[in-house]
């Protein structure tokens, strides 16, 4: 067995650092990934484990971000841990092409001697996971060796049938690890934490690839001065060829290309964004101006007849809730009679939509003959066309609020505030007021994040059906 040898860092220098406390990121290929120093991630690391907070820790390199492109699950996953740590020259590459901040080189095995260094000190157990038979014992009988203080919990190899998951898990929790460092390989290793991350009673948990390897002495680490440049992937591919050649070349060179593009995409999109959103708007004024020009014949006519039928004006102008959270007077035509009583008092009777936000009757028997006519084919919205030339509403986005229904809105909800309110969208032609709100949420949500000028013509001209078949108006 070969001895474990690190060459260790200098006491570090304890940072202002807790457990509530979460590490800066940067977005790089769309993961959010540790910015920070070694010192200061070892520390955080400890701290959760030292207070017990629930803590999954992932990495990413190259051949991570590979595999997050074709896998979803694993690429859910690594979204939703608590540190991705970047690892690797390749990561650092494509931090610098799109022009992100990124700190300490954190791969598992420059990380891994501080960090047990740190976890002897403080007494916190560990548990090694993975690798072949044999090798997460040697790992731990090494790790001992170069850190005596360190308490050794358990160890077991990695290759196990689902009938003995359970048994696995057992011994995990008997241990009293507080940190388990699970050597499986990517994506398994992630997927399988995310699975049974409940099922575990250590809080810190590090899905750590080869690094059992490496601590066991089966595979050797490059010189430092290769690690230094960042070109340990070419001493990793003279010792093992027949497996790494596609992992590295192939691999390799598709990330580049990927991460290339990414940045490139990244840089051109706020311009391409500014471009589409005058278009646009071009197309706001253009369409809402000749539309209030040609239905002027019809408007006129539908203001006189709601008029002749009951009292009051023919114009209803209300307070909504515009782009992020900004309250503009929307004009409609008035479909209902004038001193009915009000949605608070109908709401305590009736209310055919019950999501606690909005107020819908189907038989609301404030709303006039005219009034009834002009909802089912939505004419009564036809007036919006001013608010779109004014630049309070666009033809598309989502259905403006009213302000006592913003109120209640919870953080997901508000999200359809960050785009101007449209005369329709996407569930005015997916069933209107048919679809609860929580799908129109949905629907608003995602519009609004994928919305282009494209989008909103293909929106456009599913309306006029959605109108003339009237489902869900009301």
């Amino acid at each position: 067995m070969q001895a474990l040898t690190f060459s260790l860092p200098k006491p570090m220098s304890r940072p202002a650092i807790g457990p509530a406390r979460k590490l800066k990121t940067s977005a790089i290929l769309g993961f959010d990934v540790v910015n920070a120093k070694l010192a200061e991630t070892v520390y955080w690391i400890a701290d959760r484990a030292q207070s017990r907070t629930p803590t999954q820790i992932a990495f990413l390199n190259a051949h991570c971000a590979n595999v997050a492109r074709k896998d979803w699950r694993y690429r859910d996953t690594l979204n939703t841990v608590d540190a991705l740590l970047p690892d690797g020259s390749g990561v650092a590459l494509a931090a610098k092409l799109d022009g992100q901040p990124l700190g300490d080189n954190l791969n598992g095995t420059d990380l891994f001697a501080p960090l047990c260094r740190c976890l002897a000190f403080r007494k916190i157990p560990v548990f090694f996971l993975g690798g072949r038979k044999g090798v997460a014992a040697a790992a731990a009988e090494n790790a001992s060796t170069a850190f005596p203080n360190l308490k050794i919990a358990g160890h077991r190899h990695g290759y196990f049938s689902p009938r003995e998951e359970d048994a696995v898990i057992e011994e995990i929790n008997a241990s009293g690890a507080r940190v388990v460092f699970v050597a499986f390989g990517v994506p398994d290793q992630e997927t399988w934490l995310a699975r049974v991350r409940h099922r575990l009673h250590a809080p810190v948990v590090l899905g750590v690839g080869g690094l059992l390897d490496f601590v066991s002495g089966r595979i050797p680490r490059a010189p430092e001065w290769m690690r230094r440049t960042g070109i340990e992937w070419l001493y990793r591919l003279k010792c093992e060829p027949q497996r790494m050649w596609r992992r590295y070349l192939v691999g390799n060179t598709a990330f580049l290309a990927h991460a290339a593009t990414y940045a490139l995409n990244r840089r051109r999109r706020p311009a391409l964004r500014r471009v589409d959103r005058m278009l646009a708007r071009g197309l706001d004024i253009l369409a809402a101006g000749a539309g209030l020009a040609f239905l002027a014949p019809v408007l006129v006519p539908l203001a006189l007849a709601i008029r002749l039928e009951s009292r009051g004006p023919a114009l209803f102008r209300q307070i909504r809730i515009g782009e992020n959270g900004q309250p503009f007077e929307m004009v409609k035509f008035r479909s209902m009679k004038v001193g009915g009583p009000s949605n608070a008092a109908l709401a305590a009777s009736a209310n055919d939509r019950n999501d606690g936000v909005t107020f819908k009757l189907k038989q609301d028997p404030r709303i006039t003959r005219i009034g009834a006519f002009i909802r089912k084919y939505s004419l009564d919205e036809l007036p919006q066309l001013w608010n779109v030339l004014k630049g309070d509403m666009s033809l598309v986005g989502p259905r403006p609020a009213l302000p006592s229904e913003v109120e209640r809105y919870s953080r997901v909800e508000r999200r359809r505030l960050r785009g101007k309110p449209g005369i329709t969208c996407l569930w005015q032609i997916s069933g209107r007021a048919d679809l609860p709100f929580d799908r129109q949420v949905v629907l608003d949500v995602a519009y609004l994040k994928s919305r282009s000028i494209w989008l909103d013509l293909a929106i456009l001209l599913r309306t006029p059906l959605a109108v003339i078949t009237a489902r869900g108006a009301y």
